[in-house]
């Protein structure tokens, strides 16, 4: 965010939020008529919203099994407490396999969901991604069989 302060979110914010979120294609015009304010309204509270870095960018939703990434699996990673684990950060930060990453507390120190071509690249992918770890990396794998829900938007309408 830009601003030293968290901005003020209010509910017409949320809702053009939530709208963005499920189609980031929409007109200020559409948008606006969705929610009862002008283009300018829109256009005004979208731009305070990029600005404070909670609008942080558009994107497309593709599905990746349509471009040939058919295995989703989820790798715990864990590393000794007393690992430098800045090699390994490097390396996910540079794989655009791994779709997010998220140091956790308990045994395994990280979590990764990961998507490739198959469980060849799966395995080439953990492999690479521990190499020459120091100390004892212990890894733990689960595939995904299939998806009830999956969604990037965040729940903006909750307060």
């Amino acid at each position: 965010m830009t601003d030293s302060k968290p901005p003020r979110i209010d509910d017409l914010d949320r809702r053009l939020i939530a709208l963005v979120q499920a189609d980031s294609s929409l007109s200020y015009a559409a948008l606006g008529r969705r929610v009862g304010l002008s283009v300018s309204a829109v256009n005004e509270r979208v731009r305070k919203l990029e600005r404070a870095g909670v609008i942080s960018g558009y994107f497309a939703q593709v599905d990746p099994r349509a471009i040939g990434l058919d295995t989703c699996a989820f790798v715990r990673v864990a590393v000794p407490p007393t690992a430098d684990t800045t090699v390994f950060r490097d390396r996910v930060l540079a794989r655009d396999e791994v779709m997010e990453c998220h140091r956790v507390a308990g045994d395994d120190g990280y979590l990764l969901k990961v998507r490739t071509a198959g469980t060849a690249a799966l395995e080439a992918l953990i492999d690479d991604l521990l190499r020459d770890l120091p100390g004892p990396v212990q890894t733990r794998t689960g595939l995904v069989l299939s998806t009830v829900k999956e969604t990037g938007a965040l729940p903006a309408t909750a307060p």
